[in-house]
C-alpha cells in the first residue's frame, strides 16, 4: 500500500492512496490541473483512477471533482448527505448521475484489492466521513475534519500501519489572529477542527509497535506552522502516559501546495 499528500491545508486537500492494482484519491480539493500534475509527479494518470472518496462537500475537498468526473468518468464515492450536497455546488457544473456511488458509515467498500470503510467524524458538513483504507494485512487511515474524537474514533484507529491526522490549528495563533470571532469559535466547536495538541492526544491512544508513519495534515496557513504541529504533537505523545516517546515513530508533516513524501508499506 501507498500513501500521499498531493495538496493538504485549509485552501485544497487531496491525498492518493493506492496497490500496484488499484488507485484511489481521498478528496479532491484542489483544480483538476493540480491532481494530473501531482499525480503525474506519482507517475499515476488520472484515467487510471478507480474512485475518488470524498469525506464532505466543504469546497477545499471538493473543488476539483466536477472537472475530474467529467473528463476521466471517475466514480465518486460519499455518503448520501455528501452527495446531495455535492449536487447542490453549482460550481462544481453538471456530475453524471451513474458516477455517484452512496457509502454508509461503517460499512465495508471494496474496490478492487482495496477495502475502505466510512468512520464517522464530528465536522459542520452534511454527512462527513474519514476512511480506514485496507489491503491485504495492511492499514491506513486519512482523517481530518472533526472538531473533537471519542472512543468510537479511537477504536477506528486500531492497529494501523500509516496514520493520515489532522493537526488544523495553534490554539493560542488562532485566539489572537486575524479570523473574525465566529469563525474562531466555529473551529474551536466540536464540529469543527483539531488541534495540535488534540491530534497529539488522539495520536497517543492509538500508536502501538507496527505504526510505520504517521502525517499531520490540513494545517491552517494562518493559525498554525507546520514546525509547531510536529513539535507540538510530539510533545503530546512524550507526555502522555503510554509507553512512547515523541521520536519513536516517523513524523512527517504534509506540504500545503505540492506533493508529499510517498510512504509506502
Amino acid at each position: 500500500m501507498r500513501l500521499c499528500s498531493i495538496a493538504s491545508g485549509s485552501s485544497g486537500n487531496c491525498v492518493y492512496v493506492g496497490s500496484d492494482a488499484t488507485h484511489l484519491l481521498i478528496d479532491a480539493g484542489i483544480s483538476a490541473k493540480r491532481i494530473e500534475e501531482g499525480a503525474a509527479a506519482l507517475g499515476i494518470k488520472l484515467s487510471e483512477l478507480d474512485g475518488i472518496f470524498v469525506t464532505h462537500e466543504h469546497s477545499d475537498h471538493i473543488n476539483g471533482l466536477g472537472v475530474l468526473a467529467r473528463k476521466y468518468g471517475i466514480p465518486i464515492y460519499g455518503t448520501a448527505g455528501t452527495i446531495a450536497a455535492v449536487r447542490q455546488t453549482a460550481s462544481l457544473g453538471k456530475i453524471d448521475e451513474s458516477l455517484f456511488h452512496y457509502v454508509k458509515a461503517d460499512e465495508k467498500y471494496i474496490v478492487k484489492d482495496m477495502s475502505l470503510y466510512p468512520i464517522r467524524t464530528s465536522h459542520d458538513a452534511a454527512e462527513p466521513v474519514a476512511y480506514r483504507i485496507s489491503h491485504g494485512r495492511q492499514r491506513a487511515a486519512v482523517i481530518t475534519d472533526l472538531g473533537c474524537y471519542n472512543d468510537y474514533t479511537v477504536e477506528c484507529l486500531r492497529d494501523l500501519d500509516i496514520l493520515y491526522l489532522e493537526a488544523n490549528h495553534d490554539v493560542r495563533m488562532l485566539q489572537v489572529g486575524p479570523y473574525p470571532y465566529y469563525l474562531k469559535q466555529r473551529i474551536l466547536s466540536e464540529r469543527g477542527h483539531l488541534s495540535n495538541e488534540a491530534a497529539g492526544r488522539l495520536l497517543s491512544r492509538v500508536l502501538h509497535d507496527g505504526m510505520q508513519a504517521v502525517v499531520l495534515g490540513h494545517l491552517s496557513k494562518e493559525n498554525n506552522l507546520p514546525e509547531l504541529a510536529y513539535e507540538s504533537v510530539r510533545v503530546e505523545v512524550t507526555m502522555s502516559d503510554t509507553p512512547y516517546n515523541g521520536s519513536d515513530f516517523p513524523l512527517y508533516v504534509a506540504k500545503r501546495s505540492e506533493v508529499s513524501q510517498m510512504i509506502e508499506i
